[in-house]
């Protein structure tokens, strides 16, 4: 499931991930005053999943289907021009932000690279009211000024370690794991592949 890496530790089990996004939900609600106005963005690859799975659970406590998008960041990121063959997905995003209140969701909070880039992708699309952020995981050693407003989880880590989410329906298991990279190996999102491989 790993090819080159070596997992460390299992951090969080599919059970605690399935709690995470159940107090997730909950607190988005509770912040936000119910979902009025709300719409989930999840940043392809992982956190369109993640943004998907939140709906559904705000559905279910609210009973209101809260608008749903995927942003593709791709041309956004700071290191595109150093990326021959970036991986491109599409952003689907099929109603108006303008005046919303956009709950970004992502897998993992690392240096908040990903995240800056979300944001001015969404903002080429419109202008919402206001935007917060949702993730899973965070891992720490942030190099922008950025901080999730909903965390399921915060896990120290180190700068040669990979924090990486797997879902069953992609992997074939749903995990948060830790990993060792070798050196010179790429530290982010697992690929979306049958077996989590390059």
């Amino acid at each position: 499931m790993t090819d080159e890496r070596t997992v460390k530790s299992i951090c969080m089990d599919e059970a605690e991930i399935e709690r995470a996004m159940t107090r997730i939900a909950h607190q988005i609600l509770e912040f936000n005053k119910g979902a009025e106005n709300l719409a989930l963005v999840g940043i392809v690859t992982r956190g369109d999943l993640l943004a998907k799975e939140l709906a559904e659970k705000i559905k279910e406590i609210e009973g209101i289907e809260v608008p749903l998008g995927k942003l593709d960041i791709s041309f956004y990121r700071d290191d595109y021009l150093t990326h021959f063959a970036p991986e491109v997905h599409s952003t689907d995003i099929l109603f108006d932000i303008d005046g919303k209140t956009i709950v970004l969701v992502d897998d993992v909070l690392f240096t908040g690279r990903t995240i800056r880039a979300a944001l001015d992708a969404l903002m080429d699309i419109g202008r919402p009211a206001a935007v917060q952020l949702a993730v899973l995981v965070d891992r720490g050693h942030r190099e922008l000024p950025i901080r999730a407003d909903y965390v399921g989880k915060n896990v120290p880590s180190s700068h040669n370690e990979s924090v990486r989410l797997f879902l069953k329906d992609i992997d074939g298991t749903t995990a948060v794991e830790i990993l060792d990279v070798p050196e010179g190996g790429r530290i982010g999102s697992a690929p979306l592949s049958k077996n989590g491989g390059e």
